[in-house]
């Protein structure tokens, strides 16, 4: 079958037919208007007489010179369309069950290669751009030298193929901005920031090419609607019960069970059952037994946005609570006989403790400032058995001023040591870093050495309570250490409390002074502890880095909306796929190989705020700069040791159940040569790979250390050390002979 260019004349079709065909002229339309030089459009042929069950379509898609072409084909299959156009280099599949669903088909582009690009629209999928001669530079390269390539701009991803066939992808959604620089005599330059702190920078060899790629990225980098977001038409070839699974991974119900609630103290209400008392928060909600409905409903009208104090976590051996909220409607004197109830009530709930502390995790001289706006803090006066706190965590303005600083300075070639620590400093990310440390410090404290519960708000109690909130449950439970465990917290105090991650992460061309690095500051912290006590955690910084790519890249529902009543309205569950079964499925490669399950010293954390344990978090600021120092993974060295020691310990096992077996045939005990020759090991050294072997830098003296509770190997070899040290008797025990023989 040979490719045609042109679009044969269309017979009246059947009534069933007509939305079909409707939706092809419609496309046909748009594209004609929006993309010169199209020619048809992929989908069903016209001859066909009925629908034949489902049914899939291709396209293939070309550039030619400028001149875009789209050679429609239609078939199941990738060979057929390459028999129908070979040159093709992407292709377009889409699947529909009746003949209404193929107007709005959702289609899948592919490279030949297999390597997913996009799943979307009809025509933003095959419609892809090409420029060619296209200059990759490297910021921090100090030969200047660059890459020639191929810059492909499909609908979800910016695509830089270099002469080495070495591919560079950007996803749409992670750009922040775009800045098309002055004409040089090289070409016009293009630098793009990244929200995953990624900074390219291309060099176009035509002006004109330069600006059409400047105003489509413009364009592709920031959606008016959720539904056009990489999420809602990505597919990952899961059915339906596949997906429901994924989003069942998750079960805070079972979560609160895990803490211990419902109970004598707690029970779950339903007064937001239908979001009528607060909007933004999750359905299920735990409040104290002793609160009422009509004590519950004031308080909320006393809250800002309606967010009353509920529980966020339960310490089931203390009986305290950490509980969430928002600010007061309290101005200079307004007071809330309900919410003085609640917050009595929250007190009464912990048996051990009748007195709590409320903290305030802004600025003192913010709060007072929100007073004149008839907001504010509680009064100390008109609650009883309350204990205030500030934290001062900076508002999301100063964060986002702050990080911004930082990544100036980060992007900023030949700077000494002073200059950037100084640059550092005045940026001042560490030290907002170190404040929202100590507030989840003072929030552990309180629970574990005063047995206190612990009110937590900020101004609309979705920001800066939500990281100090899931930072001291950090610090409290082990639990919440582990992959899954972590992923849980999230949820719980992130997700279903309503952080509003789709205006903090610019999702959607919105306000940008609603954008901040929130969920990244936490995440940061979370790392900085990672640090501290590198024993205490299941997974390591990759894991953090991998979720942090994805609250940006919109491909996963988890984080997209505002809040959970948002996400029930855009049906995510049903039109999205979560991100955690895909990061467990993966979980390998986020093991921290010095994760010590077993250890009862990291209980409780007791992280050390003193200023020298702060440092700059190289590995996520600077990920995507491959030419600066390459550094040695310590866990990948220590992951070969965690190997051979697995290898030690079966080789043990082994040799020990031939000893036995041997013990009970002979009766002398003496170790014959014929023995010796039958249960002597090959030399572990030699099982050694050579990538451990090679690894020249790594002191001897550093390699022969032992990690607490690294393997029973060690153990075992430790037990035989003084008989080694012995000269060997004439006769022998079969257990010592062979131990150090296998050393």
């Amino acid at each position: 079958m040979q490719p045609s260019d042109d679009v044969s004349p269309t017979p009246e079709p059947q009534a069933s037919w007509t939305p079909l065909l409707r939706a092809r002229r419609a496309a046909l339309k748009w594209a004609q208007k929006s993309v010169p030089g199209v020619r048809g459009v992929a989908g069903c042929g016209p001859s066909a007489q009925k629908w034949p069950g489902p049914r899939d379509f291709l396209a293939c898609g070309q550039v030619h010179k400028r001149r875009p072409r789209i050679l429609m084909r239609e078939g199941g299959t990738w060979g057929r369309a390459r028999a129908a156009a070979p040159e093709a280099r992407y292709r377009a599949v889409g699947r529909a069950d009746t003949p209404r669903a193929a107007g709005t088909v959702k289609w899948e582009v592919r490279k030949r290669t297999g390597t997913c690009t996009r799943e979307g629209e009809m025509w933003r999928g095959t419609h892809i751009s090409r420029v060619e001669q296209v200059k990759l530079l490297d910021r921090f390269s100090t030969s200047n030298k660059s890459l020639t390539g191929t810059l492909y701009l499909t609908a979800t991803h910016l695509l830089f193929i270099d002469s080495h066939q070495k591919e560079t992808w950007i996803l749409h959604h992670h750009i922040a901005s775009v800045e098309k620089l002055a004409l040089t005599t090289s070409g016009c330059p293009l630098v793009i920031q990244c929200k995953n702190f990624r900074t390219v920078h291309f060099i176009v060899p035509r002006e004109r090419d330069c600006h059409d790629i400047y105003n489509s990225l413009l364009q592709l980098s920031k959606q008016a609607k959720y539904e056009d977001l990489y999420a809602f038409s990505y597919n990952p070839k899961q059915n339906d019960s596949e997906r429901l699974q994924g989003w069942q991974l998750i079960d805070l119900a079972e979560e609160y069970k895990r803490m211990g609630v419902p109970n004598s103290h707690w029970q779950l209400s339903d007064a937001n059952r239908d979001y009528k008392i607060c909007e933004t928060y999750p359905r299920e909600l735990y409040v104290p037994r002793i609160a009422s409905k009509p004590i519950i409903v004031g308080s909320s009208k006393f809250r800002s946005k309606g967010r009353f104090p509920v529980l966020s976590y339960y310490h089931q051996d203390k009986e305290a609570a950490i509980c969430r909220c928002s600010q007061p409607l309290s101005g200079f004197s307004a007071r809330c006989l309900e919410d003085e109830h609640l917050l009595q009530a929250i007190s009464k709930a912990n048996p051990v403790n009748r007195y709590m502390y409320v903290m305030d995790t802004r600025p003192k001289l913010n709060a007072m400032a929100n007073r004149a706006a008839g907001k504010g803090y509680e009064n100390e006066d008109n609650y009883s058995n309350i204990r205030f706190q500030f934290v001062g965590i900076e508002n999301i303005h100063v964060m986002r001023s702050s990080l911004q600083k930082l990544l100036e300075v980060n992007g900023t070639k030949g700077l000494s040591v002073n200059d950037f620590y100084s640059g550092l400093e005045s940026s001042g990310w560490l030290r907002h870093i170190k404040a929202v440390m100590d507030a989840a410090i003072f929030l552990a404290k309180a629970i574990t050495v005063e047995n206190a519960s612990v009110l937590v708000h900020c101004s609309d109690g979705w920001d800066r309570t939500s990281q100090v909130c899931s930072l001291g449950s950090l610090l409290l439970d082990s639990y919440y250490r582990t992959i899954k465990g972590f992923m849980v917290l999230i949820e719980k105090d992130w997700i279903s409390f309503g952080h509003k991650f789709s205006e903090r992460c610019g999702h959607l061309d919105g306000d940008p002074k609603e954008v901040s690095p929130v969920f990244t500051q936490f995440l940061e912290c979370v790392w900085h502890l990672t640090e501290q006590f590198p024993q205490a955690f299941e997974f390591s910084e990759a894991f953090l880095l991998q979720i942090h790519e994805h609250i940006h890249s919109c491909q996963f529902g988890n984080f997209l909306g505002n809040c959970q009543k948002e996400r029930e309205e855009l049906k995510l569950k049903e039109k999205t796929y979560s991100l955690w079964p895909f990061l467990l499925e993966d979980q390998k490669k986020y093991l921290n190989p010095l994760y010590s399950s077993k250890s009862h010293r990291f209980t409780v954390l007791e992280p050390n705020t003193i200023s020298f344990n702060f440092k700059f978090w190289r590995n996520m600021y600077h990920q995507f700069d491959r030419t600066l120092h390459p550094r040695q993974s310590v866990f990948n060295i220590i992951m070969n040791m965690n190997e051979q020691n697995e290898q030690l310990e079966k080789d043990i096992k082994d040799l020990e159940s031939k000893i036995k077996q041997r013990k009970n045939k002979q009766t002398d005990g003496i170790l014959t040569k014929e023995l010796l020759h039958s249960v002597h090991p090959e030399s572990p050294t030699l099982k050694t790979s050579l990538c451990f072997k090679e690894q020249t830098l790594l002191p001897v003296n550093d390699a022969l250390r032992t990690i607490e509770g690294s393997s029973l190997a060690d153990n075992r070899y430790s037990e035989y050390a003084e008989e080694f040290s012995k000269s060997e008797p004439a006769v022998v025990s079969l257990e010592y002979g062979v131990a150090r023989m296998t050393c």
